[in-house]
């Protein structure tokens, strides 16, 4: 069942979770459960300044994360389980990433605070969501558009760590991911206050 509730602009779905299987032990979760684990060793790398292999489990979590969706769906494995760790993953990679670079001094600390209050604003709106009797929000393309922006700034950024003609154009492309992956970050976050702001005043009459 899917509840869409208007926000004055893109549609804005909030869609009950409809759970496939309860299993734990199928391979999209296997997957999910190993970009988890590497979470931890992709921060210390970047704190050590290993680079390269920081890119490297980036690159191998990006990979998971593509397959793991594709997997569930494909054989009907979606689960409870999944859908936790999944989004989970994702925002655990940002905020390491973001510990990471800012720990660096190669993103400024006005922008990690930026992109971490936008996170504290969409939990206290699941929060009010659940109060009311509703799932979180579905991520909306904007949201995607931000996450798939900010995937692509972060390595771009971490390689312009150094001197020379490649480090200069990754700092050109990174800086240019960054800020839109941040501006659409905050527009999908306000678009989610809205839907939940009106969501609630519907409850209240209804009441």
């Amino acid at each position: 069942m899917v509840r869409i509730f208007p926000t004055g602009g893109p549609r804005v779905e909030v869609q009950e979770t409809r759970v496939q299987t309860d299993r734990v032990l199928t391979i999209p979760n296997i997957l999910s459960m190993a970009r988890l684990v590497g979470v931890p060793l992709f921060l210390w790398l970047i704190l050590q300044k290993h680079d390269g292999w920081a890119l490297l489990v980036l690159a191998l979590s990006g990979v998971s994360d593509y397959l793991d969706g594709k997997l569930a769906r494909r054989w009907n494995q979606i689960s409870s389980l999944g859908r936790l760790l999944d989004p989970a993953a994702d925002r655990l990679y940002i905020l390491s990433t973001l510990v990471g670079l800012t720990w660096r001094e190669i993103l400024p600390l006005w922008l990690t605070l930026a992109l971490l209050a936008r996170e504290a604003m969409l939990l206290v709106m699941v929060w009010i969501l659940r109060r009311h009797g509703y799932p979180p929000p579905q991520v909306n393309f904007l949201g995607k558009a931000a996450t798939f922006n900010l995937m692509y700034a972060f390595p771009l950024l971490l390689l312009s760590d150094g001197h020379g003609w490649l480090p200069s154009l990754a700092a050109i492309f990174g800086w240019a991911f960054a800020g839109w992956g941040t501006t659409l970050y905050w527009w999908a976050g306000i678009l989610y206050v809205v839907q939940v702001r009106r969501l609630v005043k519907a409850d209240a009459t209804a009441d």
